[in-house]
């Protein structure tokens, strides 16, 4: 099933309950509304709709006619508009708001004429009485300017039908959407034979596109169209097609709705197909929690989803409403300049899906662990990023790591290039950065790299991470915190170039042995980290690797960690009174 296809259906499911507008409708943010005579004049100062309080206020969501596709020319939407439209008056310079509302009185006067509906007849007086000089005079709210606005009749206000809601006005509004010479064709997503959408309506919500909104399918240059053909002819998809397919993706992109995360730079949404709506929502509610656990309830609660999946039960078992037959669809999208990209699209049954994402956390699992047991996939990338900062996250990894989780795909290499250059960088080897490293080992390399310290492994990088461990805890011991020490100073280097930095380390650790060898009470502790060093340097080759590639990086800093963590644990054991 193709992703406009899926998106489509998901629009039928959702709009049979109710849950999106009906075709040639939008949901917008309406700020105000006014109230009318039946003569045309307010009936009061306009009504605030907005939620929250101060400068956070947000205009809700209202089903209104579908506004029209504004690029650079002026084009007034049907019965509701921003104030520059509707009144003429904005907070802005408004180079062109008096053409903008001579053209909303134009053309609703021409929509309009000759209609006797009795709220139609009052929109029409509102126009003819309106002036923007009123404004001030009113004494109508400054925050109220460039807001989208709406209309009631005062007897119906209360019952909340809008002049927009009325019969009358939704039978001219289905005439007027369908008039115009339009071409028919074959859809592409339904198969229909129907009007071709010329233009697809815009997508908005996606992180860092235009504000205005933006499009999957579009034609703009000569170079973008086949035989002749003007734009939405090039990829015939119909009205309704069109419609349903970016109504329910700016429903999922919404702040809030329950179907969006943000990875990276893909602002992801993703939604369940059962013929159970119940069932479809319990899957939604399991996505979120999976990909999204930003509370720590939350992250209880993913653990022990995670948990029961590690264990081999399906998801069926212990979420009885989620049996074989949920589809799940997850869907990656990013800017690119006035259109989107396709970061990733993945379809499956929920049940695979989810399998597949307790394997990827269970790839992730080191000892010790991070603070968060089930870490977001935004906290994990910025792990990957210069000074953890989102913005520096690799464009493209985002995408393509979270495509490699959901189909069970190799991981890209890149999240080992890129968390092995941060080790040399910043030298913070935590639980984080070494569960990335230890998973691509495990998927790209199939290695059987360990949770937590395993003695017995002869992988020489992780053998050379565990020495060097050992060195930096005997310059510890000796010395005490430094400023600089050997694992701010050679990291990098010892990891890539073992032959070159080791042999310099261990004549630097004859010093330290010595120092700590005179203090009675880290003589035994010295002793200790004696016994280790022998043991790892009678399991490595007689000489040090030359260099080490990218996966021998990896699993030094595997070694690396796993060693420290065994001192906090055996070193008090080796009696460790200083400490």
């Amino acid at each position: 099933m193709t992703i406009l296809t899926s998106l489509a259906l998901a629009y039928d499911n959702m709009a049979s309950r109710g849950e999106v507008p009906a075709f040639g409708f939008s949901q917008v943010g309406i700020g105000f509304l006014i109230s009318l005579n039946a003569d045309g004049t307010p009936d009061g100062v306009p009504i605030d709709l907005r939620q929250g309080t101060g400068k956070k206020k947000v205009a809700p969501p209202m089903a209104v006619p579908q506004p029209p596709k504004r690029t650079s020319g002026i084009a007034p939407s049907f019965l509701w508009d921003k104030t520059a439209y509707v009144l003429g008056v904005t907070a802005g310079e408004g180079k062109r708001t008096a053409q903008e509302h001579q053209a909303f009185i134009d053309k609703h006067q021409e929509w309009l004429a000759g209609t006797g509906d009795p709220g139609l007849k009052a929109f029409l007086g509102f126009l003819g009485w309106w002036s923007p000089e009123r404004f001030e005079a009113l004494g109508w709210p400054e925050e109220m300017k460039d807001q989208n606005l709406v209309f009631a009749l005062e007897s119906e206000r209360l019952d909340n039908i809008r002049i927009h809601d009325r019969p009358a006005a939704r039978e001219l509004w289905a005439r007027l959407s369908a008039e115009g010479e339009k071409s028919q064709a074959a859809c592409l997503v339904t198969g229909a034979h129907a009007p071709v959408a010329r233009l697809h309506p815009a997508i908005k919500g996606v992180w860092g596109a235009q504000s205005s909104g933006a499009s999957i399918v579009s034609f703009n240059l000569d170079a973008f169209t086949s035989y002749g053909h003007e734009q939405g002819d090039n990829a015939p998809v119909s009205e309704a097609a069109a419609f349903a397919y970016t109504t329910v993706l700016n429903h999922f992109l919404e702040r809030g709705s329950g179907h969006r995360i943000q990875i990276g730079d893909a602002s992801t949404v993703f939604w369940a197909e059962a013929e159970d709506a119940a069932a479809a929502d319990k899957a939604d509610e399991l996505a979120a929690l999976l990909m999204d656990p930003d509370l720590k309830i939350e992250a209880e609660k993913v653990s022990a989803i995670l948990e029961r999946l590690k264990e081999g039960k399906s998801i069926g078992e212990f979420q009885p409403a989620l049996a074989p037959g949920v589809r799940f669809h997850v869907l990656g999208l990013a800017p690119n300049a006035s259109r989107l990209s396709i970061r990733f699209y993945v379809e499956d049954e929920f049940g695979a899906i989810a399998r597949r994402y307790a394997e990827h956390h269970e790839r992730l699992r080191v000892e010790p662990p991070p603070k968060d047991p089930a870490p977001p996939m935004w906290r994990l990338l910025v792990e990957t990023a210069s000074l953890r900062r989102t913005e520096n996250i690799q464009p493209n990894l985002a995408g393509e790591w979270m495509r490699a989780i959901l189909t069970g795909a190799p991981y890209p290499l890149t999240l080992l290039s890129s968390v092995i250059t941060r080790l040399r960088a910043d030298h913070d080897v935590n639980a984080l950065r070494v569960g990335i490293l230890k998973s691509v080992l495990i998927r790209n390399f199939d290695v059987e790299a360990p949770v937590s310290l395993d003695p017995k492994c002869p992988d020489p990088g992780y053998l050379l991470g565990r020495l060097f461990a050992v060195l930096d805890r005997f310059q510890e011991t000796a010395l005490g915190k430094v400023n600089a020490g050997i694992k701010e100073r050679y990291f990098g280097s010892a990891s890539a170039s073992p032959s070159v930095v080791f042999p310099l380390l261990i004549r630097l650790n004859i010093h330290h042995q010595s120092k700590i060898s005179k203090d009675p009470q880290k003589s035994k502790l010295g002793a200790y980290f004696e016994g280790q060093m022998s043991e790892i340097m009678n399991s490595l080759p007689p000489k040090f690797p030359a260099t080490l590639n990218l996966e021998e990086q990896g699993q030094f800093a595997l070694g690396y960690y796993h060693q420290l963590y065994r001192r906090k644990s055996e070193t008090a054991e080796a009696g460790e009174a200083a400490q």
